[in-house]
């Protein structure tokens, strides 16, 4: 049985509009392809790219596109047991339902599993207006608003927001007002991390995506129903949320294995805890050395004054790659330079370019693209 695939228009003045249309959709009665309201290059991309308005089966809930920056983007075929199963795996293991504040585009799935949350709770959730971008009035004012209800309280952040609100006194007095901050989408900056613990902010960093219904593996544990293995270095997630198979890529090989999705990530599980070590697709090959850009951002994460990074290649006429990277915080180059001394020569940077901000795509992610295009003249 077919039905037609439905784009769903997201407006990010006013997310929870939608809610009424995820309802059907999780009752079986509609198939949607959420698309930004703000964004009609990216919407048309969609629709084009995801065939919207064309039969689709009828056991399908959601159709949504993966994050990635470049290329045509895939169309995760989610059911509504995929999302409710991931949804309920989420409560279980932050100790029950509550109160979520959307403070992440809803058109992707991570924005989106904090309505399907709510509705599954029963709850009506809050919703930042992010058509001018994130603000940390806003959400403090949210946050504030949703405790006062005396439920339990969670939200969703990119680690990029999180920073932004710990910058601030009126960000962290926020944040601690929630039983939980997921945080996903992208690597946490270990001093980040540290710096919420020691203020008392409780974050569950979460491992997923949109063919996994979102987060699938929170704090390097799979959610209950999940599970996580690692062969020849790469991360599979198996488990009741895993899509059935792209819309525009059917016979995708990282679905060969029923109920199991092949990432595109590396990894290793230590003690029962995964721990993603890189994209196995965006490894830089200079002059025969091979190193995944994750592990040197890693390192300049750890460095006093740097509060983000991106490594990538770039063609060089002898080493075939050069490693270069951008960072943003106050540290200067050479402080910077210093703090990797420990390094083999070979990693470290061939160029060092300091930035206000780093470009991103998509939830909060580095768009490694762009930053290409940095040294690229």
């Amino acid at each position: 049985m077919t039905r037609l695939l439905e784009p769903l228009v997201v407006d990010p003045r006013d997310p929870v509009a939608i809610l009424p249309s995820l309802e059907a959709a999780i009752a079986g009665q509609r198939t949607l392809l959420p698309v930004p309201a703000d964004d009609p290059t990216r919407a048309a991309l969609l629709r084009d790219s995801q065939r919207a308005g064309h039969p689709v089966s009828a056991d399908i809930a959601l159709v949504v596109a993966t994050s990635g920056s470049t290329g045509t983007p895939k169309g995760a075929q989610l059911t509504p047991a995929n999302l409710v199963s991931s949804a309920d795996a989420t409560h279980r293991h932050l100790g029950g339902e509550g109160q979520w504040l959307l403070a992440m585009p809803a058109h992707h799935i991570a924005g989106l599993q904090v309505l399907i949350r709510s509705l599954i709770a029963g709850v009506d959730p809050l919703a930042l207006d992010l058509s001018s971008g994130f603000h940390t009035a806003d959400f403090a004012r949210a946050a504030t608003e949703l405790h006062a209800t005396g439920d339990r309280c969670y939200t969703s952040l990119t680690p990029m927001q999180l920073a932004k609100l710990m910058d601030t006194l009126q960000g962290i007095d926020a944040l601690r007002l929630f039983d939980a901050v997921l945080v996903g989408g992208a690597a946490l900056n270990p001093q980040l991390a540290r710096a919420a613990a020691d203020m008392q902010i409780t974050l569950v960093t979460t491992y997923g995506s949109s063919e996994t219904s979102g987060g699938c593996v929170y704090d390097g544990h799979p959610l209950p129903g999940a599970r996580v293995r690692v062969e020849g270095g790469r991360i599979h997630l198996g488990g009741p949320m895993i899509a059935h198979g792209y819309r525009n890529a059917p016979d995708h090989a990282a679905f060969a294995e029923p109920g199991w999705f092949a990432t595109s990530d590396a990894g290793r599980i230590d003690s029962g805890s995964l721990t993603v070590t890189g994209r196995l697709d965006a490894i830089i090959d200079s002059g025969g050395l091979k190193l995944q850009p994750e592990v040197l951002e890693r390192e300049l994460l750890a460095v006093r004054g740097v509060t983000g990074a991106c490594v990538v290649g770039v063609p060089h006429p002898r080493l075939g790659q050069a490693i270069v990277a951008a960072y943003t915080g106050p540290a200067t180059p050479g402080e910077v330079i210093e703090g990797l001394d420990h390094l083999p020569r070979w990693q470290l940077p061939k160029e060092l370019l300091r930035l206000e901000e780093l470009p991103v795509t998509g939830p909060g992610k580095v768009d490694r693209r762009g930053v290409e295009k940095l040294f690229i003249s």
